[in-house]
Protein backbone atom coordinates (compact mmCIF):
# COMPACT_ATOMS: atom_id res chain seq x y z
CA UNK A 1 0.00 0.00 0.00
CA UNK A 2 1.34 3.16 -1.28
CA UNK A 3 0.82 6.48 1.06
CA UNK A 4 0.59 9.81 0.20
CA UNK A 5 2.01 12.47 2.16
CA UNK A 6 0.91 15.84 1.75
CA UNK A 7 3.16 18.56 1.41
CA UNK A 8 2.52 21.22 3.56
CA UNK A 9 2.01 25.15 2.37
CA UNK A 10 4.31 27.97 2.96
CA UNK A 11 3.82 29.28 6.35
CA UNK A 12 1.29 32.48 6.19
CA UNK A 13 3.18 35.95 7.10
CA UNK A 14 1.72 38.61 9.78
CA UNK A 15 0.50 42.09 8.51
CA UNK A 16 2.86 44.53 9.40
CA UNK A 17 0.79 46.83 10.85
CA UNK A 18 -2.93 47.15 11.26
CA UNK A 19 -3.43 50.39 9.45
CA UNK A 20 -6.93 51.04 9.74
CA UNK A 21 -6.56 50.89 13.64
CA UNK A 22 -3.82 53.01 13.90
CA UNK A 23 -5.31 55.39 11.44
CA UNK A 24 -9.27 55.11 11.98
CA UNK A 25 -10.04 58.24 10.39
CA UNK A 26 -8.27 57.94 7.10
CA UNK A 27 -9.70 54.43 6.56
CA UNK A 28 -13.49 55.48 7.04
CA UNK A 29 -12.75 58.44 5.10
CA UNK A 30 -11.59 55.97 2.46
CA UNK A 31 -14.71 53.90 2.83
CA UNK A 32 -17.05 56.43 2.23
CA UNK A 33 -14.65 57.44 -0.66
CA UNK A 34 -15.20 53.73 -2.11
CA UNK A 35 -18.67 53.76 -1.76
CA UNK A 36 -19.16 57.24 -3.39
CA UNK A 37 -16.85 56.15 -6.21
CA UNK A 38 -18.56 52.73 -7.32
CA UNK A 39 -22.40 54.61 -7.41
CA UNK A 40 -23.58 54.23 -10.85
CA UNK A 41 -21.40 51.26 -11.94
CA UNK A 42 -22.10 48.06 -12.74
CA UNK A 43 -20.61 45.46 -10.04
CA UNK A 44 -19.59 42.95 -12.18
CA UNK A 45 -17.60 45.45 -14.25
CA UNK A 46 -16.33 47.31 -11.15
CA UNK A 47 -14.75 44.03 -9.85
CA UNK A 48 -12.79 43.41 -13.02
CA UNK A 49 -11.28 46.96 -12.62
CA UNK A 50 -10.44 46.09 -9.11
CA UNK A 51 -9.17 42.64 -9.43
CA UNK A 52 -7.17 44.10 -12.99
CA UNK A 53 -5.71 46.80 -10.55
CA UNK A 54 -4.68 44.60 -7.76
CA UNK A 55 -2.85 42.00 -10.47
CA UNK A 56 -0.66 45.36 -11.55
CA UNK A 57 -0.09 46.65 -8.05
CA UNK A 58 0.61 43.02 -6.91
CA UNK A 59 -1.98 43.10 -3.82
CA UNK A 60 -2.49 39.67 -3.05
CA UNK A 61 -5.45 40.80 -0.42
CA UNK A 62 -7.28 42.72 -3.02
CA UNK A 63 -7.17 39.98 -4.94
CA UNK A 64 -8.32 37.76 -2.21
CA UNK A 65 -11.19 40.02 -1.51
CA UNK A 66 -12.64 41.38 -4.84
CA UNK A 67 -12.05 37.77 -6.57
CA UNK A 68 -14.56 36.24 -4.04
CA UNK A 69 -16.51 39.24 -4.21
CA UNK A 70 -16.78 39.21 -8.45
CA UNK A 71 -18.07 35.71 -8.11
CA UNK A 72 -20.79 36.36 -5.50
CA UNK A 73 -21.94 38.81 -8.05
CA UNK A 74 -22.10 36.36 -10.32
CA UNK A 75 -18.68 36.73 -12.58
CA UNK A 76 -17.48 33.99 -14.17
CA UNK A 77 -14.13 31.72 -13.39
CA UNK A 78 -13.01 31.89 -16.74
CA UNK A 79 -13.33 35.60 -17.52
CA UNK A 80 -11.74 36.44 -14.04
CA UNK A 81 -9.06 33.96 -14.91
CA UNK A 82 -8.26 35.63 -18.33
CA UNK A 83 -8.23 38.70 -17.10
CA UNK A 84 -4.62 38.80 -16.47
CA UNK A 85 -4.21 38.24 -20.35
CA UNK A 86 -6.89 40.31 -21.66
CA UNK A 87 -5.93 41.39 -24.33
CA UNK A 88 -5.08 38.06 -25.61
CA UNK A 89 -8.83 36.67 -24.63
CA UNK A 90 -10.42 40.03 -25.71
CA UNK A 91 -13.32 37.62 -26.71
CA UNK A 92 -14.06 37.16 -23.28
CA UNK A 93 -15.29 40.82 -22.98
CA UNK A 94 -17.74 43.63 -24.10
CA UNK A 95 -16.24 46.84 -26.21
CA UNK A 96 -17.38 48.84 -22.93
CA UNK A 97 -15.26 45.96 -20.56
CA UNK A 98 -12.22 46.74 -22.77
CA UNK A 99 -12.44 50.19 -22.38
CA UNK A 100 -12.77 49.93 -18.67
CA UNK A 101 -10.03 47.48 -18.20
CA UNK A 102 -7.61 49.48 -20.77
CA UNK A 103 -8.31 52.39 -19.07
CA UNK A 104 -7.61 50.80 -15.75
CA UNK A 105 -4.54 49.82 -17.02
CA UNK A 106 -3.27 53.23 -17.93
CA UNK A 107 -4.39 55.08 -14.87
CA UNK A 108 -2.58 52.25 -12.96
CA UNK A 109 1.24 52.76 -14.55
CA UNK A 110 0.35 56.58 -14.85
CA UNK A 111 3.78 56.50 -13.57
CA UNK A 112 5.06 54.86 -17.30
CA UNK A 113 3.81 59.11 -19.05
CA UNK A 114 0.35 59.78 -18.77
CA UNK A 115 -3.36 58.38 -20.09
CA UNK A 116 -2.68 58.11 -23.92
CA UNK A 117 -5.34 60.06 -25.76
CA UNK A 118 -6.72 56.99 -27.40
CA UNK A 119 -7.29 54.98 -24.28
CA UNK A 120 -9.50 57.96 -23.04
CA UNK A 121 -11.33 58.24 -26.15
CA UNK A 122 -11.92 54.30 -26.20
CA UNK A 123 -13.31 54.60 -22.10
CA UNK A 124 -15.43 58.27 -23.26
CA UNK A 125 -17.04 56.27 -26.91
CA UNK A 126 -18.16 53.73 -23.87
CA UNK A 127 -19.23 55.67 -21.41
CA UNK A 128 -21.52 58.81 -20.44
CA UNK A 129 -19.10 61.62 -18.89
CA UNK A 130 -20.77 60.94 -15.53
CA UNK A 131 -20.39 57.10 -15.32
CA UNK A 132 -16.38 57.78 -16.79
CA UNK A 133 -16.03 60.18 -13.98
CA UNK A 134 -17.39 57.89 -11.82
CA UNK A 135 -15.17 55.11 -13.45
CA UNK A 136 -11.85 57.07 -13.26
CA UNK A 137 -12.71 57.73 -9.28
CA UNK A 138 -13.11 53.87 -8.95
CA UNK A 139 -9.78 52.80 -10.35
CA UNK A 140 -8.34 55.50 -8.03
CA UNK A 141 -9.35 54.53 -5.41
CA UNK A 142 -8.39 50.45 -5.63
CA UNK A 143 -5.15 52.07 -6.33
CA UNK A 144 -4.88 53.29 -2.84
CA UNK A 145 -6.29 50.56 -1.30
CA UNK A 146 -3.75 48.20 -3.01
CA UNK A 147 -1.25 50.70 -1.74
CA UNK A 148 -2.62 50.47 1.75
CA UNK A 149 -2.35 46.33 1.32
CA UNK A 150 0.57 46.21 -0.24
CA UNK A 151 2.54 48.76 2.21
CA UNK A 152 1.09 46.68 5.52
CA UNK A 153 1.18 43.32 4.18
CA UNK A 154 -2.23 42.31 4.72
CA UNK A 155 -2.68 38.82 4.41
CA UNK A 156 -5.18 37.14 2.08
CA UNK A 157 -7.34 34.23 2.18
CA UNK A 158 -9.43 34.87 5.14
CA UNK A 159 -12.08 37.52 4.01
CA UNK A 160 -15.17 36.78 2.75
CA UNK A 161 -17.60 37.56 0.10
CA UNK A 162 -19.48 40.84 0.92
CA UNK A 163 -17.46 41.44 4.14
CA UNK A 164 -17.37 44.60 4.09
CA UNK A 165 -20.30 45.60 1.75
Amino acid sequence: MTTTQETPYAHEHSPRLDWAQHAPEVYKAMVRLDIAARRGLDPKLLELVKIRTSQLNHCAYCLDMHTKDALAAGESVERIIQLGAWEESRHFYTEKELAAIELTEAVTVITDGFVPDEVYARAAGQFEEAELAQLIAAITVINAWNRFGVSTRMVPGHYKAGQFK
